[in-house]
């Protein structure tokens, strides 16, 4: 059972690279674009951006950045997940900077051990979970919210109609079990982008 999980896990990272899966991705960020700041144009740049970045990891080495995951939003780019060296990690960055149209980069990349096939459906559980909480609560425009786990840590990246209403999703990310800390990277609607690398 678990090599079978391990097989559809891995069948569905390569398929996200190939060209019919950055089509689907595209299409499927198109379909939710009228609801974010950046309007449809901005989301099919968007998954262009995250195609070219995928494109990118590929050709260099499908292994070393097997386990990350990008979020783009209006050309910031939030990167997540884990690699076995600094090395990798400075790699991984520099050949997101060079995908045109990246604007911003949040490296939250972390030099770990993966925490293996238990770790993935307990991440996906608690992102799953925050998603249909924020669905359904009130005074919330999900559509607009990102979400990544990674390890327990749950990163926020968007555009929020206010502080309330981004207050309300840290506190629903708070309240669910497993999760060690929320990071928001979550702009105000209407405020502006700086050119600028985050690095932690």
């Amino acid at each position: 059972m678990k090599t079978v999980l391990i097989a559809l896990l891995g069948f569905s990272l390569l398929s996200a690279c190939t060209p019919l899966g950055m089509a689907t991705g595209a299409a499927a960020t198109a379909g939710t674009a009228a609801s974010k700041e950046g309007g449809i144009g901005g989301a099919i740049t968007d998954a262009s951006i995250k195609g070219s970045i995928n494109e990118a990891w590929f050709r260099y080495n499908v292994d070393t950045f097997a386990k990350l995951s990008t979020t783009v939003n209006q050309g910031r780019v939030l990167l997540t997940g884990v690699v076995q060296n600094p090395e990798d990690r400075v790699e991984a960055v520099r050949l997101v900077w060079q995908v045109k149209g990246v604007k911003q980069v949040i490296n939250e990349i972390r030099v770990a051990d993966s925490e293996g096939v238990s770790g993935f459906v307990r991440d996906n559980w608690i992102t799953t979970r925050l998603r249909t909480a924020m669905t359904f609560e009130k005074g919330i425009q999900s559509l607009n919210y990102s979400i990544d786990t990674v390890q327990g840590v749950v990163y926020l990246m968007g555009v929020s109609m206010s502080e309330g209403e981004l207050n309300k999703v840290m506190s629903l990310a708070r309240t669910i079990p497993n999760v060690k800390q929320v990071v928001s990277y979550v702009k105000m609607v209407g405020e502006p982008i700086t050119p600028t690398t985050v690095t932690q």
